[in-house]
């Protein structure tokens, strides 16, 4: 794992210290290990470990620059982008969403004490919580959650004027943009950049939406009306 993340590393032109990239397969190591008693992922194979989730969540610190900001992780599944991001850079501060108890549990009082990572960890719906922390966070990532229509009305509100949605998505990132013409229209975004990266010979994108004005209160929708009719 430690050799793939180094020249993958290398390859995306971005260094990192020998005891951070530790520290990411100490990580990576340790959602493989909980994944056999929880169902966490179903990437376990270090190799592939390395590149679609520790480089893959590294990849977005080349399109934003996330010191000293305020980051949340909407969807964290097992902590992916949310932990190797502040595992590379220290200086960000760092919220973890998920709706499902278990994993926050095992990352809030097993997995980031034992790395010595500080992050808040709340359980709940992402389309509820954004009632309290609304346009509160410089960035709100996201990754494997939905398609970007959707993803977006459950990403912006949470977002303050100035920041962006950084949205990560794969080789169906220019059909995703085309569905969300809308979307990003009412959410009070802008299309900034694509951001385009080989991870294992598939491309990777991270899509950079700037907020240009401030979320209309409607939105977030409850979620099965926004799954029903997206924006």
């Amino acid at each position: 794992m430690y050799e793939t993340l180094t020249a993958g590393l290398e390859a995306l032109q971005l260094p990192l210290p020998e005891e951070t990239r530790r520290r990411l397969c100490a990580f990576g190591d340790a959602v493989v290990e909980q994944n056999k008693v929880m169902n966490l992922t179903a990437i376990t194979e270090p190799t592939a470990v390395a590149k679609l989730h520790l480089l893959d969540s590294v990849s977005i610190l080349k399109c934003a620059e996330l010191a000293g900001k305020r980051l949340i992780d909407v969807g964290c599944g097992a902590g992916f982008p949310g932990v190797p991001l502040k595992i590379a850079c220290p200086g960000m501060k760092l919220t973890l969403l998920d709706s499902l108890g278990k994993r926050m549990t095992w990352l809030r009082e097993t997995a980031l004490p034992q790395l010595g990572v500080e992050a808040e960890c709340i359980t709940a719906r992402a389309e509820e919580f954004a009632q309290s922390r609304r346009e509160s966070y410089d960035f709100a990532t996201s990754r494997a959650v939905a398609r970007l229509p959707i993803l977006l009305e459950l990403t912006a509100p949470y977002v303050k004027v100035g920041g962006a949605v950084l949205a990560m998505k794969g080789s169906a990132a220019a059909e995703e943009l085309e569905e969300s013409k809308n979307a990003i229209r009412q959410l009070g975004l802008q299309l900034e950049k694509v951001h385009h990266f080989p991870v294992d010979g598939a491309d990777h994108a991270v899509i950079v939406l700037r907020k240009i004005r401030p979320t209309p209160a409607q939105y977030p929708r409850k979620f099965n009306r926004i799954k029903q009719l997206p924006l």
